[in-house]
């Protein structure tokens, strides 16, 4: 994912309310969220590396990741940082201490921020400090950077889901969140080390490039009641919608 904005038990209807952008070469295949015949995780599938970029379980874990912008660290024949997601939705144990465990591996992937999410805690890893740490209730944005860095097409997310989710959550609104495709002013974009241009592609909610650009968009609603309402949007090059799935979850121990 390189845009997740989130509810946490912000809301009294809802304890979590997720919206999340997935952005990815068009050339690198993939399959749309299904539930996965040989582990049990909802999620979509990166045919390449065969992990994923958000998944969701039974028991109401959700886990994400988005990579940290940083062009100095390439590492051309890193391992997928999709497995960490795999690995992070399927421990038994709480955000917190899987996330300690993942973190003694971090220096084998190129920069990461990975999110954790059960039904009592939220928890986040950024490996480019290596801090692992809970996550307070309220509205958060991660996007290529750290946790809630106030990059413009973060702050304008967080104001977008702060409208769209109260007083109760708007479908249509946290669409219209996803599919923002607003650039930022150039005097306010970040220097990540990659040429304005890209900067200012980048800088969209959602982006839309020549081979490059947002391929799915998801949103997660998880109610009192620990029922999970789960959506999927696949978009094609031409950024328009080529497909959608829809969930709901129950939870189960």
């Amino acid at each position: 994912m390189c845009l997740i904005a989130f509810a946490w038990q912000a809301h009294p209807d809802y304890p979590l309310i997720l919206a999340a952008n997935r952005d990815e070469y068009f050339a690198r295949p993939a399959e749309p969220m299904h539930w996965w015949p040989d582990a049990p995780l909802l999620a979509g599938r990166d045919r390449t590396g065969g992990g994923t970029w958000l998944a969701l379980t039974r028991s109401g874990r959700l886990a994400a990741l988005t990579n940290y912008r940083d062009p100095t660290r390439h590492r051309p024949g890193a391992p997928s940082r999709g497995a960490l997601v795999v690995a992070a939705a399927l421990a038994d144990s709480a955000p917190l201490a899987v996330l300690e465990r993942l973190a003694e591996r971090k220096d084998e992937y190129p920069p990461f921020n990975l999110l954790v999410i059960d039904r009592d805690e939220a928890a986040i890893l950024e490996s480019r400090t290596g801090r692992v740490a809970p996550i307070p209730p309220g509205l958060h944005v991660l996007s290529n950077a750290l946790l809630n860095t106030p990059w413009p097409k973060a702050e304008r997310a967080r104001e977008l889901l702060d409208a769209a989710i109260f007083p109760q959550p708007s479908h249509e609104r946290l669409l219209a969140l996803l599919t923002d495709r607003a650039h930022a002013p150039d005097e306010l974009l970040p220097d990540t080390g990659i040429a304005p241009d890209w900067e200012r592609a980048l800088s969209a909610i959602f982006v839309q490039t020549p081979g490059y650009g947002t391929r799915c968009s998801t949103l997660v609603l998880r109610r009192a009641d620990g029922v999970t309402e789960v959506e999927e949007i696949t978009w094609n090059e031409a950024g328009e919608a080529a497909g959608s799935v829809r969930f709901s979850v129950t939870p189960s121990d």
